[in-house]
């Protein structure tokens, strides 16, 4: 799996997220999704500058 092409589907996922956030009372589970989109890019961008 191409990690370049990866890093850029999470971002866009994590980009469509936060588009979808209300204003107030955001869901826990909007957040859980935010926070494991933002840990998978962390790993796949730490995973990039190994190669």
């Amino acid at each position: 799996m191409d990690l370049g092409l990866d890093i850029d589907r999470l971002k866009r996922r994590i980009d469509e997220l936060v588009r979808r956030l209300p204003a107030h009372s955001v869901p826990p589970a909007m957040l859980q999704e935010m926070e494991d989109l933002e840990e998978m890019l962390a790993l796949a961008q730490a995973q990039q500058e190994k190669m």
